[in-house]
Order: structure tokens, then sequence, then C-alpha cells
């Protein structure tokens, strides 16, 4: 048997809520019945507040699944397709809307239309060519409806949200979703909205444990795991990113319209505070990367570990299918190695050793011998940003002032010159760029303020108690400050003396090369550590019990 199916299309729950999808259900089996045709539900066609006019019914809805349906050949040539009107196909530009019907009848389907009963297939427009101007007629006046409608709701949209700013006018706008940790108050004037205080406890929570370092994944992971949520439902990885980027946890509305946007401030509960939110976007921006690794690398896998001989990254290798019962793993069956060495190319000293040893040697330094010399970055930071920033408002400035002198050229002529036109157009996208460039200066300007050195050199303090027992948590924690307290780290795993160029290994000699343990002799393990503040000191490490057992500043 042939077999038919029923695509039901609503942009409005108001649409969805009348009797057009009864009739349409009845049509369709009653048109099945009588043609001697099987009604195929297995695709389930059935697409509820998807724009028809926006595409959105094909990109992310039922109909595009079904024209995926026929490509694959699971809807069978021969087949028909019922739909209320043609409307319901499409309100996209009438060229779109057509090459729509016409890819579905070219695949061999027929479209049958309930309201009027006609049918569109490449047998019946042959024999009635007026079909096909009959099917183009409908689809622009559907396209007029819906762009007329469009500009109205626009229109509404702009003015609602520019009575906002002003003050003029404060009530609910239509217009996306509301964050899932707050909920209506029901009043027509602020506030509109309040929140759920379990959800936001839960926000505050996830934002806090990003800020340590942790992943989306491992979040995610551990708060789905706890049942605890800020949506209401289970969490996504995916859905944090978006979330941790979103104005709406300082209150803020952000409307589109006609590529304007409008920032409606105070429209919801904030969240965070705009220091806050400065500090989660600094975060985001220079977090390391996260770790897949069940034992998240402390110093390697983030870009600033590196080979002292040969300038290649480092990487850490842990052996897991020889771990003890209990999981663990013993220091020599985590090792690191360069990566030049381990890709069979040049490298002028091999071998590898013990990343548990240097972990715990760096971890146990940093937490106990760490002072504000290292890590106080803020003074030649903040100058630079601020000499950036200054640099970037006085070229703005001089953009502005260069239009203001075009824009009266302009008006002075009734044909502009396509070179002031041209010279326009680079002086706004270029005025663009400034623009977020002076944002995001000034937004890490202010995270910088926040973010002191001191309360940094509190994070070590408390860091060591977990990594070394591979806890994933402690580790990644400690894989975040890694990040945020070193530019570089340069490992010498045979010590420096192993290669002998350079003014850091005549530093490395005048320390004393060697350790001796029972009368042998075995290289150190030389880490040059390169803080963010700009200091550089050396740290030597013991390879058999990760103990560091000298320290100086370059």
């Amino acid at each position: 048997m042939r077999r038919l199916y029923s695509y039901i299309r609503f942009s409005t729950p108001e649409q969805a809520a009348g009797s057009s999808t009864t009739r349409q259900t009845e049509f369709a089996e009653r048109y099945a019945a009588e043609n001697g045709l099987y009604l195929d539900t297995s695709l389930t066609l059935r697409d509820e507040g998807l724009s028809a006019y926006h595409q959105n019914h094909i990109k992310q809805g039922a109909l595009g699944a079904f024209l995926r349906a026929i490509e694959n050949g699971q809807v069978e040539p021969g087949s028909l397709l019922v739909i209320e009107a043609l409307d319901r196909l499409s309100r996209a530009e009438p060229i779109e809307a057509q090459a729509l019907l016409y890819q579905i009848i070219n695949a061999g389907i027929t479209v049958v239309t309930a309201s009027d009963g006609k049918h569109y297939d490449r047998t019946s427009l042959k024999s009635n060519p007026m079909d096909l101007v009959y099917s183009l007629l409908v689809m622009i006046r559907a396209h007029e409806e819906s762009e007329t409608k469009a500009k109205r709701v626009s229109a509404s949209i702009r003015i609602a949200c520019e009575n906002w700013i002003s003050g003029k006018v404060r009530t609910h706008i239509r217009n996306g979703r509301a964050p899932e940790w707050l909920e209506e108050t029901g009043n027509d004037a602020p506030p509109l909205f309040r929140v759920i205080p379990e959800r936001v406890e839960a926000l505050r929570l996830a934002i806090e444990m990003y800020l340590s370092g942790q992943g989306a994944g491992a979040i995610v992971k551990k708060l789905n795991r706890e049942k605890i949520t800020y949506t209401g439902r289970p969490l996504l990885s995916s859905h944090l990113y978006k979330v941790i980027q979103a104005k709406t946890l300082m209150g803020i509305k952000e409307i589109s319209v006609k590529g304007e946007t409008y920032l409606l401030h105070d429209y919801y509960p904030a969240v965070l505070n705009q220091t806050e939110f400065d500090k989660l976007q600094a975060a985001k921006g220079n977090r390391p990367r996260a770790s897949t690794s069940t034992i998240p690398g402390v110093i390697t896998g983030q870009a600033i570990c590196y080979c002292g001989y040969c300038g290649a990254n480092m990487s850490g290798i842990n052996m897991q299918s020889r771990a003890r019962a209990d999981g663990s793993i013993s220091d020599g069956h985590r090792r690191l190695i360069c990566a030049s060495q381990s890709l069979r190319q040049d490298c002028p000293v091999g071998g590898s050793c013990s990343l548990a040893v240097v972990e715990r040697a760096l971890l146990t330094y940093c937490r106990d011998h760490l002072t504000l010399h290292e890590l106080d970055s803020d003074n030649t930071v903040k100058t630079k940003l601020q000499t950036e920033l200054a640099k970037a408002e006085a070229e703005l400035a001089e953009i502005g002032k260069k239009s203001a002198r075009l824009t009266e050229a302009l008006l002075e002529t009734d044909e502009p010159p396509l070179t002031i036109m041209r010279t326009m157009r680079e002086l706004e996208k270029r005025q663009g760029e400034l623009t977020a460039q002076c944002k995001q200066l000034g937004s890490e300007l202010r995270t910088l303020q926040s973010n002191s050195s001191a309360k940094l050199l509190k994070e070590w303090s408390n860091v060591v108690a977990n990594v070394t027992s591979l806890d994933y948590e402690a580790r990644n924690t400690a894989r975040s400050l890694c990040g945020r307290t070193f530019e570089r780290v340069d490992v010498f795993i045979k010590g420096m003396e192993a290669n002998t160029h350079g003014a850091q290994a005549k530093v490395a000699m005048s320390l004393g090369s060697r350790l001796g343990k029972d009368g042998t002799k075995k290289p150190l393990i030389d880490l040059v550590l390169r803080f963010k503040g700009g200091a550089v000191r050396l740290l030597r490490i013991n390879p058999n019990n990760g103990k560091w057992v000298a320290q100086v500043d370059f």
C-alpha cells in the first residue's frame, strides 16, 4: 500500500488550541481510507511553535526530518504528504517556498492540501500548469502576511525596549524565554520576576566550581549525580557554557531587533554584580583547557609545560593498566616525557622522569614558599592594560572626528563619491573592533582589581591536600591555579647540566649539580618557573622523593 503522511505545524499556542488539528487528522484518516492508503504515523510530523517564515521548522523541526527521510529512502517515491494549506509548508520568500514544494514533488511525493483538496505532483502540474501559478500566489500572500506581521512585531518590540531604557514604561516584553532560575511575579510592573532560591543556589555552586578550574562536563556530571539543578531538569555542559556568558546573570535582558541590540538593565533579578560577572568572563577567557583524563595533569595539557632542552611540549602519561588494587598508581608509572621524543624527533636529551615527583615538589613549594613577590603582577599588568586601553580610546576618538568630517562632506554633495563611502565603511568596521577591544580591556582591568595576588596566595595555601591522592576535583583546582600562576614551566628532566649551553646552565651549576644518596650520584630535575608577574625562579628537585632541594632567582 502507498503511504500517507500528515504534517501539522503551528507557530503559536493559540493556533494549537483550535480545531485545525482535529480537522486535519480526520481528513488524513478519511482520505487514506477512501483511497486505499496506509496512514503512516512512524514519523512524528508535528511542529509546534516553529516559524515557517524563519524556516525553523526545516532547520530544527519535523519537516526538516521528513526531508532527510526522503533523501535517505525512508519515505519512498509514490507516497503522499497531507497538509492543511500551502502556508503550513512554508512562509519564506516565494522563490524559497516554491523550491521547497518542488523538492518534495521531484522526489516523487504528492502534496495534498486538506483545505481545498488540491493535489500537487508532477503529473497534475503538467496537465494543469495554472496550479503552479496558484501555488505561487498562495506563497506570495503567505510571505507578505508574515513579513507585515514581523515588521509590526519588530516595531512594537523596539518601542518597548526604548521605553524601558528611558524609564518611560516598564512592563513585560515577550521576546525569548526567561532564565530557568526565575519565575514570574504576575506583576505588570517591576519586579516582573523573582528568584527560585534552590535553583539560584545551584547556579552559584556551578559558577564557583567553574571558577575553581573544573570543566563544564565535570561540573554537570557531579551536579546531576547529586540531583542539583538550576533549570529544574538534568543539566547539559553546553547549556552551562551558554549560561556563564549570558548577561542575564547581571539581570540584563538582551534583545536584538533587525541587527540592533538593546540591553535592558534590571529586567531580571541579578545573580552576579558587574565585578563578579567580569571575573567570570576573564576566567572563561584565560582558563586552561579542560582535561579529559581521569587523572588531570597539574601542569601538562594546558600549554605551560615545555622541555628545557628542545622547547617542545611536555606530555604526561598515566600507566593506568598498572594501577594498584585500590586504583592508585605508583610514582614511577606516571611519566613526564618530551613530545618531540615521543614523536621520535630530535631532542638533545632523551628519557623521561616521574610526573608525580615533579608535581609533588612544585605544589609543596608553591603552598609553603610562594610570596607576593612572585605573584604580584598587578602593577605590571595593570600598567600594560591601561596603556592599551588609552591607546584604543584615543584611536576611537580620532575615528569619531574623521567620521564627523566625512558626514559633513556627504551632506554637502548630492552624489557622494565612492571613496568617501568606502572610507566611511572602513571607519565603521574599525570603530566596532576598537569598541569591543575597549570593552574587553575594561573588563580585564576590573577583574584585576577584584582578583588580587593576596587572594591567589591564599588559594595556594590550601591546595595540596588531596592532589597527590589523585582526587579529580582537587587536581582540577591545582591545575587552574598553575594556569593562573605560571606563564611557562621549563623542565630539565636530567638537570640543566645535561644541556651545557646558556646562562641558565651556569646558574644551575653554581648551585651544585648532584645529590648524593648512599654514596651514589643521581641527576636532579630542574624546573625553571616563569611567573605571570615576571619573576623567574629555578627549582631543583630530588627525583627519589619529590622534595625540592634548592631554589634561586634569575
